[in-house]
């Protein structure tokens, strides 16, 4: 990060009517304009109700995702190396490429499944009825959820992530570090407990087991196998990130190919540009987009010395808009096929991107087959507010 160069060095007096606050119900509903601000005006944010700083450029949060070990994701639910690799390597086989590839067929037949009831004309929830059913099952299958009890652990994800209006950064970020869990997710911890004790006497075919059942290397050398709270993070993130992020990236896809009709129906008649169109979905409206991290040691960034210890964000939506990377940013374009880190980079690079590109592809070209065109229905689209996603918890679609 020392390296990136230092442009448009801004002094705070040029800032001062600039607030940036991640968990503000009112910006989040458009967050760009903000984004823009800071790219500017502010590259290196300083938020001192909150005690966070904050990067907002492509070159400074792509360096910084790569940057594990100064800027640390162990104070929240993602792990550093080593602990992190060791994880990695134990759940990679269940996320390889051909893994994934073999998921293909299933995944069409779940999607038909879900679009069977439909026809020309009739109205349903893109989000509700296909996008989160779909992310669901495939996830719990991988997982190892027993079938009866996909759809109350879904709902029970988006509960526990869900923000209340009044809830802060502050808030939020202190209980984490404290270990305090908050009541809306205490049924879905309950429950996986109950999992993985299941799976420790009994073990499947999944990842839960895998991961219960491994051992991991110590830093003496020694082997042991992971105890029931890093099995019960993992499950939740694994749930998390691959029921979430595909939901909200199909609600973002529905969303803006009905704004731009006629890329809606190049993907009708070409189904070869569906690829290429859910990168820019990913780039124009990131799933993610604010990741968290913390100073292991003292940076020094637009001529400010940060010390060890500082919560920064990295505003993941914000470069994938950066004028400084993408011309003219602020227009969707299906054919644009950009490079972006809406999935991360280096080590936290989303294990289960592919997956996601899979179940975002196959669930678009089942779509597009079936009805080539659709229109939102605006006055029932419902946002959702949490602390890790962005996107639509309701998008009803007339076909």
């Amino acid at each position: 990060m020392s390296d990136i160069v230092q442009s448009n060095i801004v002094k705070p007096s040029a800032a001062v009517d600039l607030v940036y606050d991640p968990y503000s119900f009112e910006i989040d509903k458009d967050p760009y304009p903000y984004f823009k601000r800071l790219r500017d005006e502010a590259p290196l944010y300083y938020n001192e109700k909150h005690n966070f700083y904050a990067l907002s450029r492509y070159e400074d949060v792509n360096e910084a995702s790569k940057d594990w070990a100064i800027y640390s994701s162990s104070r929240g639910t993602i792990m550093d190396p080593p602990q992190h690799d060791r994880m990695r390597k134990l759940v990679s086989r269940g996320f390889a490429p051909h893994r994934i590839a073999q998921l293909e067929g299933r995944i069409r037949t779940l999607v038909c499944d879900l679009l069977s009831p439909y026809k020309v004309g009739d109205t349903f929830d893109l989000v509700q009825d296909l996008a989160a059913p779909m992310a669901s099952i495939v996830i719990g299958e991988l997982a190892g959820v027993p079938e009866s009890d996909r759809a109350i652990v879904s709902q029970w994800n988006e509960a526990a992530l869900q923000l209340n209006e009044g809830d802060n950064a502050a808030r939020v970020f202190k209980n984490r570090q404290d270990g305090v869990q908050d009541l809306r997710a205490m049924n879905m911890q309950d429950y996986l407990k109950q999992l993985i004790a299941k799976r420790r006497v009994n073990p499947q075919e999944d990842l839960i087991s895998a991961v219960i059942h491994a051992r991991v290397e110590e830093g003496d050398g020694d082997m042991r196998p992971l105890d029931d709270q890093e099995v019960l993070d993992f499950v939740g993130l694994l749930a998390g990130a691959g029921v979430e992020t595909v939901s909200r990236m199909m609600g973002w896809a529905g969303l803006l190919l009905s704004q731009h009709p006629e890329q809606l129906t190049q993907l009708a008649k070409d189904p070869s540009l569906i690829p290429g169109a859910i990168e820019e979905i990913l780039r124009f409206e990131a799933p993610s987009p604010v990741q968290g991290r913390v100073l292991m040691k003292s940076v020094t960034l637009y001529e400010k010395t940060l010390p060890a210890g500082s919560k920064i964000l990295l505003l993941t939506a914000s470069a994938c808009r950066d004028e400084r990377q993408y011309k003219d940013p602020d227009r969707f374009d299906i054919h644009r096929n950009p490079k972006h880190v809406a999935f991360g980079q280096g080590v936290h690079f989303c294990l289960g991107a592919a997956l996601a590109r899979l179940e975002a592809r196959v669930a678009l070209e089942e779509l597009l087959k079936r009805f080539p065109g659709w229109k939102v229905d605006k006055d029932k689209i419902e946002q959702v507010h949490t602390s890790t996603v962005r996107g639509y918890k309701r998008l009803p679609i007339q076909v």
